[in-house]
């Protein structure tokens, strides 16, 4: 596996987290992904992998379905706002079981006993599934910071000037000044760290704000 992934260091900090109740599973694929050079951590229940501390890198679940307690679903479940990706390995799975675990988003679903490569492909485009929510929620992170860094006005400004509207269309529908408008709009520019249109909204886009035309 470890040829596939790709260079400079882009899967740097990944884990793999082995998550089964059945010992000699475990154990199996600890080997497999260690002999694939990839970091692999084992757990015996859901909610053992649920006490761990969240891991600070890209992180794929091999995850059994059929557990005591919580079972593979439930813990996909609770997963769903972090990055981890889910790749299922099971012995009980069924046509409906594993389209409800694909319509949740999980990587893949293999049935036990499995092809060692079939699932190395699977973790690794978990892994880097992984690696792009993370970069996804930083990017939103950070432009949601800049976003915060304006006042009322200068947020409805904004909102006028990425839906296309020119400055004195904002200042009639604003009840302002042209000049006004025009004093926000640079402000605006220069809270959000951008120097065209086009990138103001892309950054309002990744902070999930959209453009609005009129008060009315």
């Amino acid at each position: 596996m470890s040829a596939k992934l790709p260079s400079c260091g882009t899967l740097e900090n990944a884990l793999v987290c082995i998550v089964d109740d059945d010992d000699s599973v475990r154990r199996s694929l600890a080997r497999l992904f260690r002999s694939a050079r990839v970091p692999a951590e084992t757990f015996g229940s859901a909610q053992a992998y649920l006490d761990r501390l969240v891991h600070d890198g890209p992180v794929c679940l091999v995850l059994d379905l059929c557990m005591p307690g919580l079972d593979g679903l439930e813990l996909q479940q609770a997963l769903a706002n972090r990055d981890a990706q889910i790749v299922f390995l099971t012995g009980h799975g069924d046509v409906p079981t594993c389209a409800g675990a694909m319509k949740a988003g999980a990587v893949d679903f293999l049935t036990k006993p499995v092809d060692d490569e079939r699932l190395l492909a699977a973790v690794e485009r978990g892994l880097i599934r992984s690696l792009e929510a993370r970069d996804a929620r930083t990017r939103r992170s950070s432009a949601r910071a800049l976003l915060n860094s304006l006042t009322p006005r200068e947020f409805e400004v904004m909102q006028r000037v990425i839906a296309g509207l020119l400055n004195k269309q904002i200042a009639a529908d604003l009840g302002t000044a042209e000049k006004t408008v025009k004093i926000h709009r640079g402000r605006v520019m220069e809270k959000m760290r951008v120097t065209s249109v086009v990138d103001l909204v892309r950054v309002a886009q990744t902070a999930g704000v959209g453009p609005i035309t009129s008060q009315v």
